[in-house]
Parts: structure tokens; C-alpha cells; sequence
């Protein structure tokens, strides 16, 4: 089974196309459809557990600590979409934006370093499906919650692991609620989310809203020039200011229109804002941050961490229409589906690893895979994860070839072929 699950990680190497998401064997003695059935039965297995599969990402994921982090564990929660409207096969599938969008909704939970915010591994993956949530923290199918109300539990897995760096969670603007701030808080998580500017707190003693507090930290000159990013493809300057505010309004409870209110402690937060400020000035955007972790992180820091959240888009990229054509595969459960993410993220893992080493030979490697893939890179670009996959499959198509083949024999049959002398009949035009 572990060679087994050595071999399909391989296999998700392959940047595959819409029309053809499935697994590709490298070449050997093995023929394509008998690895195809191999994977079948190992999707299909009783015996392996989500949690099983999960394992070796988990392992990464406490090794990678130890080498590329500081002093804190970074973890970004975000949700992503899987569509399958065209998959009929599939009866375990649920709405999803609407009626007639069918598919499943992916939670994901994906470690990055608190050094440069690249990924280590995903520690989490949840697949809800009609028949519950496909966890890899239980290898069970479990009953669905809320969003928000599925992020504790998960909190909650993650401080089990026993890490020995602080875990500090990343969520987007939609996690954004009082009453799960409080649960978080008293259950001891540190988190870091984006709020909403319209939201009200207590500053100095006055209920403000987020983007009054902003106002006056701007009148007092509180901003201070962070650092260069990127920002919707140019670069623009980060400016970061902060202040601590309290949490006194009532949680809302239930859903739009049958929401009841709880009134519940104090909470007081340190509140980062940060301006990303073009060369003219203008303001393209602007966050609001909340966050229990202690003030010994400086507010640049704080700013540069939820900067680093995109990671978790790039991820969901990688294993959907950049890479592994994830929306395309084609098994028919939500089981199915699981245990083959697990593995292709392992791939993703590999790949990550491959492109943030800092190893001589490493950069050397990256441009000859790259190479190897055939991919055009922009100016200024070395790699893209794409190609770092898609060159890795190359390598590994041929590696297995120089291993099962007399390529001289090869070539030898090709010279003769391409030589045969043939015969033209009249009129007979040959480009």
C-alpha cells in the first residue's frame, strides 16, 4: 500500500488537461489501464482511512516547522467551490451557489512559514458532500456545520498535534463575527481576520465604527511605511497603523431572518489597518485586522502575515485549473474524490518544497524542469508552480523510459521508418 501510494503521488505530477483529468502512468512495464485499476482499488480500499492518507502531509507539515518557521505556526482557512454540474454519475453531490450548481464544498486548513509565507502543507481537508463532511481529521464522514461553525473543530485538531510553534489562524472577512471571536479567544486560538469597516467598537471610550478609528489614525499621523508588494499585478507601498479597541455588541445568532441576539464579555483586540498606497497616493485597498496574538508582534508583521493569505488561493489554483484539473476528475463518490486529494496534495507539497529551497543546485533544478515542461515564463519570472509540476512529470517520464527501453533501438526503428523509401503515385503532393 505504501508503494502504492508512493506511485499515485507520482502520477499526480501530470498537469493535466479538462479532457483528460485522470491519472497518467509512467512509462514501464505496467500498462495504463491496469494502472488505472490499481488506483480504483486503492480509492476504494475500506482498509485506508482519509486520516491514513492524511498522515504523511501531517508529517511534512512537523518537519517543515522545525526548518522554515520562527515562532509561530501560520494556518489559512478558506473554502473553495467544486463544480461538477456535467457529472451526473455523481449522486452524492449538493447545491451550491444555486439550485442547479451541483458539487461539493472543499474546506482546506494549509500551513505557510512565518519567514517568507511560502506553503508547507495543507493539515486539513473537508469535503462535504449529501452524506456528510468527508474529514481528514477523522477519517469519518461527518454531520455538516456552518462555515464558521466548522473552523473550532479544526482549530481545535490543530492545537492536538502537538506543534511547538504557536499556531496563528488566518481567516478572510467572511469569518468575521463576534460571537465565534469569543469562542475562539476563550478557547485560547490564536487567530488574525479581516473585518468589515462598517462594523462598530469601542475606541478610546466612543463607539466607532472601523473606518472612523482608520480616519483618526490617519489625522494623528499614525501610519508608518511597512514595505513594496504586489498588488493586482503592480507594486504598490503597504502602510500599517494600529490601536486597540473592544468588542462589546451582541453576537447574532441563526440565519438571515431568524437571527436572535447574545449578548456576551467584553473583547478587547489589537485592530491592524493597513493602506496599500499606489505612487500617486490612492488607496486601492484597505484592510482591517483583528487579532488576539500578543503585541510582541509589531503590526508590520501582522499586515505582511494576512498579506501572505493569497497563498491559499494559489493552492486552490494549483489543484483546479492550473494544474491538477481537480473540477474534472472523474470518481464518483465524494469519497473518491477525497482520497485522491489527499494524494495529489502530497504532489503539491513536493512541488513547494522544490520551489522554495534555498539548496545550490536548487535554482538550477527549478530552470532545467521548467525546461523540461515547455512552459513560457514571463520576464522577470523564474518558475511557476505549473511548470515546477509540469517539468517534474517529464522528468519523471523520463527516467522510466531510460529505465524499461533501449532507446538506441528506439531510434534505430524511428531512422528506419522515417527512411522507408516509398512509393508516389502521380499527382501524389507530400508536405
Amino acid at each position: 500500500m505504501q508503494r502504492r501510494y508512493q506511485t499515485l503521488v507520482q502520477q499526480q505530477f501530470s498537469a493535466a488537461q479538462p479532457v483528460a483529468a485522470g491519472l497518467r502512468p509512467v512509462p514501464g512495464a505496467t500498462q495504463t489501464f491496469a494502472a488505472t485499476q490499481a488506483a480504483w482499488r486503492f480509492y476504494k480500499n475500506p482498509t485506508v482511512a482519509l486520516n491514513q492518507l492524511a498522515h504523511p502531509l501531517l508529517q511534512r507539515a512537523r518537519t517543515a516547522l522545525a526548518y522554515h518557521t520562527r515562532s509561530y505556526a501560520l494556518v489559512l482557512h478558506d473554502w473553495s467551490l467544486l463544480h461538477y454540474n456535467g457529472h451526473h454519475a455523481r449522486q452524492d453531490r449538493i447545491a451550491l451557489s444555486q439550485k442547479t450548481d451541483l458539487g461539493y464544498t472543499l474546506q482546506s486548513a494549509l500551513l505557510i512559514s512565518d519567514r517568507d509565507g511560502s506553503p508547507l502543507a495543507p493539515v486539513f481537508q473537508g469535503l462535504e458532500a449529501a452524506d456528510g463532511v468527508h474529514s481528514s481529521q477523522s477519517g469519518c464522514v461527518e454531520p455538516p456545520l456552518s462555515r464558521l461553525d466548522a473552523l473550532a473543530p479544526v482549530m481545535a485538531f490543530i492545537g492536538q498535534l502537538g506543534w511547538d510553534k504557536t499556531p496563528v489562524h488566518l481567516i478572510d472577512a467572511e469569518a468575521d463575527s463576534v460571537g465565534h471571536f469569543r469562542h475562539w479567544h476563550r478557547a485560547g486560538y490564536r487567530f488574525l481576520v479581516r473585518a468589515d469597516g462598517v462594523n462598530h467598537v469601542q475606541h478610546r471610550g466612543q463607539d466607532r465604527s472601523l473606518e472612523q478609528v482608520r480616519q483618526i489614525l490617519r489625522q494623528q499621523r499614525r501610519f508608518r511605511k511597512a514595505r513594496w508588494v504586489d498588488f493586482e499585478g503592480r507594486r504598490v507601498r503597504q502602510w500599517v497603523a494600529q490601536a486597540t479597541v473592544t468588542l462589546v455588541r451582541p453576537a447574532r445568532l441563526g440565519r438571515q431572518g431568524q437571527r436572535t441576539k447574545l449578548r456576551g464579555e467584553p473583547l478587547t483586540l489589537r485592530l491592524v489597518v493597513t493602506e496599500l498606497r499606489d505612487s500617486k497616493g490612492n488607496v486601492p485597498a484597505c484592510w482591517f485586522l483583528l487579532t488576539n496574538v500578543s503585541a510582541g508582534v509589531d503590526a508590520a508583521t501582522i499586515a505582511l502575515w494576512y498579506y501572505w493569505r493569497w497563498e491559499i488561493e494559489s493552492y486552490y489554483k494549483l489543484l483546479k485549473g492550473a494544474g491538477l484539473q481537480l473540477e474534472h476528475w472523474q470518481q464518483e463518490t465524494a469519497d473518491a474524490v477525497a482520497r485522491r486529494l489527499l494524494v495529489a496534495s502530497m504532489a503539491c507539497v513536493l512541488v513547494w518544497q522544490l520551489a522554495c529551497s534555498r539548496a545550490p543546485a536548487a535554482a538550477a533544478l527549478r530552470t532545467f524542469l521548467v525546461r523540461l515542461s515547455g512552459r513560457q515564463m514571463r520576464r522577470g519570472c523564474a518558475f511557476t508552480l505549473p511548470a515546477l509540476l509540469a517539468g517534474l512529470w517529464v522528468y519523471l517520464t523520463m527516467r522510466a523510459a531510460l529505465e524499461h527501453y533501449d532507446l538506441l533501438a528506439i531510434e534505430r526503428n524511428l531512422d528506419e521508418i522515417l527512411t522507408e523509401p516509398r512509393d508516389e503515385t502521380p499527382g501524389e503532393v507530400f508536405v
